[in-house]
């Protein structure tokens, strides 16, 4: 009997030093990956960095600091080239750490045009332990440039590198690590919301779970009502508002708005009840730096109006600004529209490069660009059940001070999912988490600082969304308020003792 039991334990303890061999192997044989067979895709390069030692390949790139991969640990780093059509140049890289794999795989997101990998949020998710991916969507920079002559790659750029990404990198991770990744998730804010969501309902097998913060959803509506609201601010030589006065209006609002919760913290808590008329604003007499002209009260208060059609009188957009956001106004009602509008005009629209955006007629041009897309990059289709069917979970937030993409987008997509698929989706298959005083997917005097895929990962495990998430605001990276993000339309509601500046003391509610 003991003979056998031996016999039993060798050769158990033969089979874990095979497995912990070819674990091993794998990690070391990053490289031999270069020869992988994958269908439409060229790996261009397989190579193992080492523990700290990864500089960007890019210069020069937003939100690129040293500082981001000082903690990465060693992985294996593969470039890939897709080519799903014959127009089609998709770069892609995957990041497989070394040893550590928590056996998952986060993909993430890009931001405006898209046109480069996301290396910080690689970074990221790397350093938590995921294997992870991302594209440049099919062309370099971040610029609609690409667009002109080229239909498949708009394409490409609107839903399908990603998913092809998505595809093929799984097979990365199962080809290095010898098994598939348990759950899949993805991970996007602005750009890389709207492709979340536009994942979740055309391809959704791709993720176990979605979180897409500050969607940019409805793309090409934002994009001309971003136009028409600029042009609109520009409209007469005393309707545009100089930025030395963004913070006259913003005092006026909290001044309004910041005690309807019973907090008087510098932050709105649920814009949707602060009702703020610019004109308590307007000059007595002559202009002023303490007062507004007539026409920059009209043109304050149609930031926070919905953007109309002026020839039908039909809604193109919600609000794009909500009360709390004047500080950013400089982005949608500067000197000049966004120049993603104005390149989606240029290289979209007219495909003309030197389209100048005085030139902008609304009652003309915002029906023209809606039927140019042909629904591609609008596409906002509500109906997640594939999705939802599945088991799958998706978690939007947005802050509620974004002075880029209209809060109003998430929470109208939010409710047309509910209405579509019932009540009961709510906390099961979807929940949306809206941050108030956070400016576009981070910044502001709101607590902007919490950890998404902590909660989805939760949600995933669970089957339950969050009652509620922990969120910081932090001020030389050092925590001074926290506070719960609720379950969308709840509100954080103060207990009425204790600190205002520590969660603890908040409860959510309906507001």
């Amino acid at each position: 009997m003991k003979r056998i039991l031996k016999a039993i334990l060798t050769f158990l303890t033969g089979l874990m030093t095979i497995g912990l061999a070819a674990s091993s192997a794998a990690a070391a044989n990053c490289e031999s990956l270069a020869s992988l067979k994958l269908t439409n895709t060229t790996i261009t390069s397989s190579n193992t960095v080492a523990a700290r030692a990864f500089t960007p390949p890019t210069t020069g790139l937003p939100g690129i600091a040293t500082s981001q991969f000082s903690n990465l640990p060693a992985f294996c780093r593969v470039a890939a080239t897709l080519t799903p059509s014959s127009d089609s140049d998709i770069k892609v890289e995957v990041w497989l750490p070394v040893s550590g794999w928590n056996g998952k795989f986060q993909a993430v997101g890009n931001g405006g045009f898209a046109g480069v990998i996301s290396y910080s949020a690689l970074a990221a998710a790397v350093t938590a332990g995921y294997a992870s991916a991302s594209t440049d969507t099919g062309h370099q920079g971040n610029t609609a440039a690409f667009a002109i002559g080229h239909p498949e790659k708009v394409i490409d750029f609107a839903d399908r590198a990603v998913h092809e990404m998505t595809v093929q990198a799984k097979s990365i991770v199962n080809a290095y690590y010898g098994s598939a990744p348990s759950l899949s998730f993805w991970n996007g804010c602005s750009q890389g919301g709207r492709q979340g969501i536009t994942e979740a309902a055309k391809y959704p097998s791709d993720f176990d779970g979605i979180v897409a913060g500050a969607s940019g959803i409805n793309w090409m509506r934002l994009l001309v009502s971003r136009m028409a609201i600029n042009v609109f601010a520009h409209r007469g030589e005393d309707s545009y508002i100089p930025p030395e006065k963004y913070a006259l209006v913003h005092e006026a609002v909290l001044k309004a708005c910041d005690v309807l919760d019973g907090v008087k913290d510098g932050v709105i808590e649920n814009p949707t009840v602060c009702h703020f008329d610019p004109k308590v604003l307007v000059c007595k007499g002559a202009d002023g730096p303490n007062c507004l002209t007539p026409a920059q009260a009209e043109t304050a208060r149609s930031l926070y109006a919905p953007v109309k059609n002026p020839k039908t009188g039909a809604e193109v957009m919600p609000a794009l600004l909500q009360p709390g956001s004047e500080l950013g106004w400089a982005i949608l009602a500067g000197p000049e529209p966004i120049r993603y509008s104005t390149e989606t005009f240029q290289y979209l629209v007219f495909s003309d490069p030197k389209w100048d955006w005085h030139r902008f007629n609304a009652a003309t041009d915002i029906d023209l660009a809606l039927r140019t897309d042909k629904g591609l990059l609008e596409f906002t289709d509500p109906d997640l059940k594939p999705f939802f069917d599945r088991g799958a979970k998706l978690l939007m937030y947005h802050g509620w001070a974004d002075p880029q993409v209209t809060p109003m987008n998430s929470v109208n997509y939010f409710n047309d999912v509910v209405r579509k698929l019932g009540a009961g989706v709510v906390g099961k298959s979807i929940e949306l988490y809206m941050v108030p005083g956070m400016n576009h997917c981070g910044g502001g005097p709101g607590t902007d600082t919490f950890n998404k895929m902590a909660a989805i990962e939760q949600w995933v495990a669970g089957g339950t969304a969050p009652k509620q998430i922990l969120a910081s605001h932090l001020t030389n990276r050092t925590v001074d308020r926290t506070r719960p993000l609720c379950p969308y339309p709840q509100v954080a509601s103060y207990k009425g003792g204790g600190s205002t500046d520590d969660a603890a003391n908040f409860v959510c509610k309906a507001p």
